[in-house]
């Protein structure tokens, strides 16, 4: 079988996804802002709820939809799909749909990177010496804890998490499963305040999301970020002893 040679042609055609996710990115941040609000979920309230008690699968699949396309061409309005995620489906479903929503998203950026800009850079990794490679290989020992820790920590945007770990080469069945874990406990907080959702509109009230920083929810995701840095410190101290 004769092998077919990388053409400057076939090789732009890798970058094809991902530059159409970046572009769709800034159309509908400059477009839908104002439309993906709790202001848009409270005025069509009544016509969710009542397609929902009609046709539950149905609600699910189009909510899975509409969310992982949010995820995956980085839109505005993520925290608010998965506020809605609990007001339509409650605590546990809701958990279980927001989780797989933003993992198959986070899925579809990785892989759209991997296949273009992270080919290029991770093959410069590969050949790389000196401080470069001592990066490469550090990432590659720290590899799931890394990959908890941008998950875990609330400053690290989730579109840089889902990018970051397809240009440096990390393995994709790691990431799907660090993602689907590491998300959880966000997902359970924003799901939380979905179930509370009607309430808050029934008062005439906009939920407030700054509680998220609140000690009683920071201090607990801080705690699981500690847990997932854990093996890092240790094989550092470890390598240090000459352990």
């Amino acid at each position: 079988m004769t092998v077919m040679p990388d053409t400057p042609n076939r090789g732009f055609s890798r970058h094809i996804p991902l530059i159409v996710m970046l572009v769709v990115a800034v159309i509908g941040g400059l477009t839908l802002r104002d439309h993906i609000s709790f202001e848009t979920l409270r005025q069509n309230r009544e016509s969710l709820l009542t397609f929902r008690d009609q046709n539950l699968p149905g609600m699910a699949a189009v909510f899975l939809l509409a969310y992982v396309t949010v995820v995956a061409f980085s839109l505005p309005g993520a925290a608010i799909a998965s506020i809605t995620g609990g007001f339509l489906f409650g605590l546990g479903l809701g958990v279980c749909l927001n989780v797989t929503a933003a993992t198959i998203g986070a899925c579809l950026i990785f892989l759209a990177a991997q296949l273009g800009i992270g080919a290029v850079v991770s093959a410069r990794l590969e050949t790389s010496e000196g401080k470069l490679k001592r990066l490469k290989d550090g990432l590659r020992e720290n590899e799931i804890s890394i990959l908890l820790l941008l998950r875990l920590v609330p400053a690290v945007p989730f579109f840089v998490a889902n990018l970051l770990p397809a240009l440096v080469g990390v393995k994709f069945g790691n990431f799907v499963w660090t993602t689907a874990l590491g998300i959880v406990p966000g997902a359970i907080v924003f799901t939380w305040i979905g179930v509370g959702l009607g309430e808050v509109f029934d008062r005439g009230e906009t939920p407030d999301l700054s509680l998220l920083w609140e000690p009683q929810i920071l201090g607990p995701m801080l705690g699981l970020c500690g847990l997932a840095a854990l093996p890092m410190v240790v094989r550092v101290l470890r390598d240090r002893n000459g352990i």
